[in-house]
């Protein structure tokens, strides 16, 4: 180990560029890792979102769209396109000390531009279902079929 970090500089100098590249990934990993810790809201899996569910009976909006939803979403989720998303509609307001899930197909879309926008309208408990309605038929959980 010794002789490694003697090498080490030697090695860092012959291989510039490739230094480089490893500090900036290095960095780019730390910064997305704090990047979570930071932020408002939290990501479930489909076991955490059935333990809320059964503690706290949240607000579930599926932002996937409608033939998706049709397809199949958790039960009790309601449908809300994307393009109607108002974290300060009238009736969504009333919720605001509610838990509230949004979720997608996947994961990786709606869900995730969605949730900072209830954290910035005044919600307090903000969740994301990590890996959308996928993760949660992965997870061999109940689903419901049909437009409601």
């Amino acid at each position: 180990m010794n002789d490694f970090l003697h090498k080490l500089p030697q090695f860092a100098n012959n291989h510039l560029a490739l230094s480089a590249l490893f500090v900036i990934l290095l960095l780019a990993v730390i910064a997305s890792y704090v990047a979570v810790l930071f932020r408002k809201y939290k990501e479930l899996t489909p076991a955490a979102l059935t333990l809320l569910i059964n503690r706290e009976n949240p607000l579930l909006i599926d932002l996937s769209a409608r033939a998706d939803f049709e397809k199949m979403h958790v039960p009790g989720a309601r449908h809300v396109p994307m393009s109607q998303f108002d974290p300060e509609n009238k009736d969504l307001a009333r919720a605001k000390e509610l838990p509230v899930v949004v979720m997608d197909k996947d994961g990786r879309g709606n869900s995730a531009k969605a949730a900072p926008r209830l954290v910035k309208a005044g919600f307090t408990k903000v969740y994301v279902l990590g890996g959308g309605v996928l993760s949660w038929q992965q997870a061999q959980l109940p689903l419901a079929k049909g437009a409601k």
